[in-house]
């Protein structure tokens, strides 16, 4: 199957079954998404869930996060992965908002990639959900499934971010993001796929090799 028409049947089939998708990630202003997505780093949203509302009451923006120290911060975060690495830059992060931001979270990714903890990915997040930057954010989950449904060989999360976006429609790339990354949390998983309860087998390339194989299999 051509990968443009791979595209157009799961596009099509996101677009009728999961139109309005969301980040599972909880929040109330775009300071506090960035801070639940660079805690949500190799770490699952449902553990970044259960810290974030006692981190928000006590350092609720980048002024009063700036302020805090390492050991208030590390006591909040504690069962998350990486904790130290994460309260240092959660804290530096705080900082640099207040210091060259004006206490704001920027929409360019350049200057996202600027804070300390913001990586490419962390950046495309922000900036498809805060201000709906035409941008597609590969993370394990999207890399894993463009590869097994076919949308991307690319051996680096950039080049499968490039094959994305050269084939998702701008309007859709934020929306896409979720769509990917969701079912490859629910779905698509990494150790045992529900490849019989999947909605896109029809365009899947995984799916439709491992057809061939039990067909050549039992002649």
């Amino acid at each position: 199957m051509l990968r443009k028409k791979r595209f157009e049947g799961i596009i099509g089939w996101f677009l009728k079954n999961m139109p309005a998708p969301r980040t599972e990630l909880h929040y109330g202003s775009s300071f506090q998404l960035l801070v639940a997505v660079i805690l949500s780093a190799q770490c699952t949203d449902r553990r970044v869930n259960m810290v974030t509302p006692e981190l928000f009451r006590h350092f609720p923006d980048a002024e009063s996060l700036s302020n805090a120290s390492f050991e208030e911060v590390f006591r909040l975060i504690g069962s998350i992965s990486y904790p130290n690495n994460k309260a240092r830059h959660l804290i530096g992060m705080a900082e640099k908002l207040c210091r060259d931001f004006g206490s704001e979270v920027p929409s360019d990714i350049d200057s996202l990639m600027s804070l300390p903890g913001v990586g490419r990915k962390t950046a495309n997040v922000i900036a498809s959900i805060v201000y709906d930057k035409p941008v597609i954010a590969v993370d394990t989950h999207v890399f894993r499934v463009s590869h097994r449904l076919g949308l991307s060989d690319g051996k680096t999360p950039e080049k499968v971010e490039a094959d994305l976006e050269r084939n998702i429609p701008e309007n859709l790339r934020a929306t896409a993001h979720h769509w990917l990354i969701l079912h490859g949390r629910y779905v698509c998983t990494a150790k045992k796929p529900s490849c019989t309860e999947c909605g896109l087998q029809e365009w899947c390339r995984e799916y439709e090799r491992a057809n061939r194989q039990s067909a050549s299999d039992s002649e």
